[in-house]
């Protein structure tokens, strides 16, 4: 079976892992950074609870991988990680700029951060992740708000996370789509507004429609 970190996924995350902090003598030996990224995917890709990450895979302990993956968001390596990735997609023709969709999901707040109460139960406290992709349904731009945030307060903030991208060619690089497709929770005049004053066309459902 392909291992999830192939050679060519390592070869473009490692360059932009911050270098190991300095241990101590005689201290016990560091997990590689590979042998966790490996964890931290496992987690991620399967959904299983942290804890139950198998000690047979040599990825190191839950919190070992936890931390890194901690460490890693704090500098900045998923974002970097992210461009590289759409720049490699850009430069094989791979983005479709001509159509985008935006939504959002809610996702209950286990460690009760207190980021907002869900609209479906007020008494739980939980975040929303909005992201956009390209008709392909690659993610270009992700923000995170709480979770009793309206979409529509959010569609700005999400087209702007949208790096640059040039995929290697000269020019101005591509960050906005021509077109935007959103449900009706989007169809209020401001939305639609701000996408031409951007020179997206908004297609999104009126209603009644």
């Amino acid at each position: 079976t392909q291992p999830l970190v192939t050679d060519d996924l390592w070869a473009a995350i490692s360059p932009l892992l911050p270098p190991a902090p300095p241990r101590p003598e005689g201290g016990r030996p560091r997990v590689s950074d590979r042998a966790a990224l490996t964890g931290i995917l496992f987690v991620l890709v399967t959904g299983s609870p942290w804890e139950r990450l198998p000690m047979e895979m040599g990825c190191g302990s839950d919190m070992t991988c936890w931390r890194r993956l901690r460490d890693w968001q704090a500098a900045g390596v998923w974002a970097r990680l992210h461009r590289v990735l759409l720049d490699r997609l850009e430069a094989a023709g791979r983005i479709r700029w001509d159509r985008a969709a935006l939504d959002s999901s809610t996702v209950p707040e286990k460690g009760g951060r207190g980021d907002g109460p869900e609209p479906a139960d007020r008494g739980k406290p939980g975040t929303k992740r909005h992201i956009v992709t390209d008709a392909e349904g690659t993610p270009l731009g992700l923000t995170i708000s709480a979770a009793n945030r309206h979409d529509s307060k959010m569609v700005e903030a999400t087209l702007d996370a949208i790096p640059p991208v040039s995929g290697g060619r000269r020019g101005r690089p591509k960050r906005r789509p021509r077109k935007l497709h959103a449900d009706k929770a989007y169809a209020g005049r401001p939305v639609r507004q701000s996408l031409r004053r951007r020179h997206i066309a908004p297609r999104i459902p009126r209603p009644g429609v």
